[in-house]
């Protein structure tokens, strides 16, 4: 059963570039709005393709080249697609839970040589405040009991396994690095243990026809 805190609070059809999902809001005692898109029929007790993507406004609206947020979250909402059947989960979890104007001054210290990781703490902030609760919750509400998670990094799987949803798969992410995110997937490799595909090398500067 979900929660009390989180709440399902409206549901329409969406049409997107992408092709057709349901859209369903949920709100949390904190006043942030969650968002799953729903494709096909997904409470019939079988693993379902899942993505949960936390917030990045730089990447997602504006198309910063900083990081590969918004590439992650286009490239999975085409995955859904070509499957037919899944959930993508929008979570309100702005800069890893730290916050916009955070993350932004995050930023500023990156361009002084710290990484992702250096920088966060240099707020006085740790390095990942995310947590997969309201996400569990999201998908227990909507039928999803087991997840074929698409992602790189394993604090999702184990944030969902927390909560009560067991992920049966992890589906990689291949994100080819451009010159502006390649310390930062580095970072995430290398100090956030994320699991990236064998055809994505960090090793070299990606120069667009290598």
């Amino acid at each position: 059963m979900i929660a009390p805190s989180t709440r399902r609070v409206a549901k329409a059809n969406l049409p997107t570039r992408y092709g057709a999902f349901q859209i369903f809001v949920y709100d949390t005692p904190e006043h942030k709005e969650h968002v799953a898109l729903i494709l096909g029929a997904i409470d019939d007790g079988e693993p379902v393709l899942v993505r949960a993507h936390s917030e990045c406004l730089t990447g997602d609206v504006f198309g910063s080249s900083r990081c590969d947020c918004g590439e992650q979250l286009a490239d999975s909402l085409r995955f859904l697609q070509e499957q037919g059947r899944g959930v993508l989960l929008y979570l309100r979890q702005e800069g890893r839970g730290i916050g916009l104007a955070n993350k932004i001054s995050a930023y500023a210290l990156q361009e002084q040589g710290l990484d992702t990781v250096e920088a966060n703490l240099a707020l006085g902030l740790p390095e990942d405040m995310r947590d997969y609760r309201v996400a569990a919750e999201m998908l227990l509400d909507l039928g999803v009991r087991r997840a074929r998670l698409v992602t790189n990094n394993p604090a999702k799987v184990e944030g969902l396994e927390r909560y009560g949803v067991e992920v049966v798969e992890r589906i990689s992410l291949g994100i080819s690095p451009n010159p502006s995110n390649l310390e930062y997937l580095r970072t995430k490799r290398e100090k956030m243990g994320h699991l990236f595909p064998m055809a994505v090398t960090l090793e070299v500067v990606w120069e667009g026809s290598a």
